[in-house]
């Protein structure tokens, strides 16, 4: 009797075990969803690329891309299309951050 109830005890904790195993692929799964990889460096190249100041340019919009996972198409303007995240990133003399 004592080596059944061992046996189902064993069977529980394996299944506990497995369960545990297959809840944290599933979480970082959904997590890389939901913040895709994006190549900043390329996206905002391209983005300051006709720039007056196109390395101070590169820079901002590197840090904002990091931040917000999002660089707005063209060369400029569209900025909108990133969300609040983007639009509303500010420098320390309370001018707009992102290119």
């Amino acid at each position: 009797m004592a080596s059944s109830s061992r046996k189902i005890i064993l069977a529980a904790l394996l299944i506990f075990f497995l369960s545990q195993v297959g809840i944290e692929e599933v979480k970082g799964a959904v997590n890389r969803r939901l913040l895709p990889y994006i190549d900043c460096g390329g996206l905002c190249e391209a983005r300051c690329s006709l720039h007056s100041r196109p390395n101070l340019c590169t820079r901002a919009c590197g840090t904002c891309c990091a931040r917000c996972k999002c660089v707005p198409p063209g060369t400029s303007g569209n900025r909108e299309l990133c969300g609040t995240c983007y639009t509303d990133m500010t420098t320390h003399g309370n001018k707009t951050k992102c290119p």
